[in-house]
């Protein structure tokens, strides 16, 4: 998906709820939260949990599979499975802002961004360098490119055109 995703979790999000939020770019928690991959307890598996050593150091993500024992809002920030933790009636209001703030940003930097980001996941150092600078290179070009140090130097909000 070219398009920033926001998962905000309120309550339990085990097994398919923890899927969704992993798969999500970014994540807001509820303090009441709570994170698990229970499948373990059961003699089920977790293939789709093959991103979570990205997400969180390998030895995390080796305790919350062996184990199965869920974790707080609060431990899955510490460890950087959620990017914020708000009070429980925020959730909302909070996930809202935050994506605000990335829609008021360029979209195309955004998009190579985002890609930017996963690019790195996947490929050696060089070669997502390499891969890099071809993403941005468009971004670099664009009208945009030319709106945002216009509108810093204008002091005015820039008007993204995504072009």
């Amino acid at each position: 998906m070219a398009k920033p995703t926001i998962a905000a979790v309120n309550g339990v999000a085990y097994a398919g709820g923890f899927l969704l939020a992993q798969n999500c770019d970014l994540c807001v928690a509820a303090e009441s939260a709570r994170f698990a991959i229970t499948e373990v307890r059961v003699g089920r598996g977790s293939p789709w949990a093959v991103p979570l050593p990205w997400l969180v150091p390998p030895r995390v993500a080796m305790q919350i599979l062996l184990t199965g024992d869920p974790i707080s809002a609060q431990r899955a920030y510490e460890v950087g499975l959620v990017n914020q933790v708000v009070p429980d009636g925020e959730l909302r209001p909070a996930t809202q802002a935050l994506a605000e703030r990335i829609a008021a940003n360029a979209p195309l930097s955004v998009m190579a961004a985002k890609q930017t980001v996963y690019l790195a996941m996947q490929q050696g150092l060089g070669e997502a360098f390499a891969q890099a600078d071809r993403l941005w290179e468009p971004v670099y070009l664009s009208a945009d490119a030319q709106e945002g140090p216009a509108a810093f130097r204008a002091k005015r909000p820039p008007g993204w055109t995504g072009r």
